[in-house]
């Protein structure tokens, strides 16, 4: 499974986010030594984040991302007690939800 953990800083008007996913992020293209055949596609498709119900990030990943990443973004406006929200969706269709607080 995964977990993500974020932080979020305004400054002059402007808020940087960063997030961590755990993520395995699997390509598809791995062969198990074990078994001989290959390791299931496993990665994130979608990030989302919103602001006060406005998108501030929509990105579309592919399995080229490597494990565990790192995204980190700005936008204009926000303030300290303002909520971000951010999710992510995999190929699998699972997906995770977490909010933070702007400080």
């Amino acid at each position: 499974m995964s977990n993500i953990r974020i932080r979020a800083q305004s400054r002059d008007g402007v808020t940087t986010v960063r997030c961590l996913i755990t993520h395995e992020m699997e390509t598809g293209l791995r062969k198990d030594e074990a078994t001989g055949g290959r390791v299931p596609a496993d990665f994130i498709q979608e990030v989302h984040a919103t602001w006060n119900d406005q998108k501030v990030l929509n990105t579309y990943w592919s399995g080229g991302i490597s494990t565990d990443p790192y995204i980190s973004f700005k936008f204009n406006g926000g303030a300290a007690g303002d909520t971000i929200h951010f999710t992510w969706v995999d190929n699998q269709g699972v997906t995770e939800t977490t909010t933070a607080t702007i400080s």
